[in-house]
């Protein structure tokens, strides 16, 4: 309801109730902003939200480090690089696309990421050795962002400005209908999760416990990174790299519920991630101002001093 009353445009609380409960509304201007606008950012935070923080649950998991994030394996760093390909690609003297809409960002987006994705699933069946292959996503993000670079330095200032705001992030350039397939999509890759809630417990106490269960580690392992692949390169997709909030709701979530029991901790992750989101979308719009300010930046906060915190108390220094 804060996120719902907030924007440019003040709207009542009780307006807000009736538009929401179906009732006609005074003033039709509300309705349309109500339902076209704002109902539909909300959704995407929680959304984004909740799959951003199991894809990091996730990964901490996997990797056993608590820095692990969704995007360790580089899956962001690939749909940034086609992103940046599709709007800077005629510095390198090709076009793909002649129109740079909405869609064909999403497309490029997730091509990048199933690039990398696949990448890494071929790494995987090589390696055994789960820090190898931590290892390898995050030179294969290195790799990714010195060649979008590359394209940078090459490109003209406006298709730069167009890469920049797309790396900013976004929650509210979202219509009903690319809501409905981000949620469809979204949804495939937690029920994933929720079905590999097994292994994941098994793979705290490392591979030898986990094989002693009879879990099958490469097929675990690969449902994990199918996971949360699908979950952070649906995101990345439709709201462009989003940082921070994988990285930090597994903890902040462990502050409350005191469990590692993934039973437990999954929809705990989605709530505390929605309610999160929500949260830096209501300061990003900048209370009492017209202004919105990027979603990175405002997850940038509060995510960094929650990495400060994990390091420091991995650690143990005293304060």
């Amino acid at each position: 309801m804060l996120n719902l009353s907030l924007g440019s445009v003040e709207i009542p609380v009780g307006e807000i109730l009736k538009i929401l409960s179906g009732q006609e509304s005074t003033n039709p201007v509300h309705a349309d902003i109500i339902w076209d606008f704002r109902v539909t950012k909300a959704l995407t935070c929680i959304l984004a939200g909740s799959a951003l923080s199991i894809g990091g649950l996730l990964m901490q998991t996997l990797f056993r480090n608590a820095l692990a994030g969704p995007d360790v394996l580089g899956l962001s760093a690939g749909a940034s690089l086609a992103v940046s390909l599709l709007l800077m690609s005629q510095a390198a003297g090709f076009q793909l696309f002649s129109n740079t809409g909405p869609w064909s960002m999403v497309l490029a987006s997730s091509l990048g990421a199933g690039g990398v994705f696949a990448i890494v699933l071929l790494v995987a069946q090589r390696l055994r050795d789960n820090t190898s292959l931590l290892i390898i996503g995050l030179m294969i993000g290195a790799a990714s962002a010195s060649l979008v670079s590359v394209l940078q330095f090459l490109s003209k200032a406006e298709d730069q400005q167009a890469y920049l705001l797309w790396t900013f992030g976004s929650l509210g350039t979202l219509n009903w209908t690319e809501i409905q397939i981000l949620s469809i999509i979204l949804l495939c890759g937690i029920l994933i999760g929720m079905f590999s809630v097994k292994s994941l417990n098994a793979w705290l106490l490392g591979d030898n416990y986990a094989k002693s269960l009879g879990i099958s580690i490469p097929r675990s392992r690969f449902f994990i990174i199918l996971s949360a692949s699908i979950l952070t390169g649906g995101v990345t997709a439709f709201c462009g790299p989003i940082a921070f909030v994988g990285l930090a709701v597994p903890h902040l979530a462990k502050l409350v519920i005191k469990t590692h029991n993934h039973k437990v901790l999954l929809p705990a992750v989605i709530i505390t991630g929605a309610i999160l989101m929500l949260a830096c979308d209501l300061l990003a719009q900048v209370p009492g101002s017209s202004y919105v300010l990027p979603i990175n930046a405002i997850t940038a906060l509060i995510g960094a001093p929650v990495v400060i915190w994990i390091v420091l108390r991995a650690k143990r220094i005293a304060i």
